[in-house]
């Protein structure tokens, strides 16, 4: 059991050791303290790609139940059923493929320098590669309840080559990345 605990333990530390880039865009003159309640503005999930590798049921719930739940820790009451709320919220799961030149020199260097060569083994060569890897991205839309303008707009991404193989771990990492989001939320 404690063996179970610290490694729970050691994992919640490295999930908080990662930095994903959180970004953020608001309207300005709006007057953020007139939102007290909220609703989906359906679909409340979108995905891109629109493949079945990246959507799924199991990954809106968890956005949604993160979502939910931080939103309550701002104050913010989710609006009665069949009742729009004073903000309206909409997310994104998104998964892009990117591309990594690597570049990696071997050899080379004059150990002899500034007397020549004689102890080294000559001016080496570089290596260039190219890595592909995936980045998911979550992005929180919220929008005006009155006239459906988006007043706000958070998203995060990080490398999906994490290794999170367990529901624990994926669910941990989404409450994380909700949490970094909407940190920032309200902007003032």
């Amino acid at each position: 059991m404690k063996r179970r605990l610290a490694l729970f333990a050691a994992l919640l530390l490295i999930a908080a050791c990662q930095s994903d880039r959180v970004d953020r865009d608001f309207d300005p003159v709006r007057d953020y303290s007139v939102y007290r309640t909220w609703s989906w503005k359906e679909p409340g999930v979108q995905y891109r790609p629109d493949d079945p590798r990246v959507s799924s049921d199991l990954i809106e719930q968890r956005i949604r139940q993160a979502i939910g739940d931080e939103l309550e820790q701002r104050g913010l009451r989710q609006a009665s059923k069949g009742t729009a709320g004073n903000l309206q919220v909409q997310a994104w799961y998104i998964v892009e493929k990117r591309q990594q030149q690597i570049t990696t020199n071997y050899g080379g260097g004059w150990w002899g320098y500034p007397w020549g060569g004689y102890w080294g083994g000559g001016p080496g060569y570089n290596e260039s590669r190219t890595q592909e890897y995936r980045i998911g991205i979550v992005q929180i839309d919220l929008y005006d309840g009155r006239d459906s303008k988006l007043v706000w707009r958070g998203s995060s991404e990080h490398d999906l080559s994490d290794g999170l193989s367990s529901p624990g771990e994926r669910t941990t990492a989404m409450y994380k990345t909700i949490y970094d989001i909407l940190s920032h939320y309200p902007p003032y």
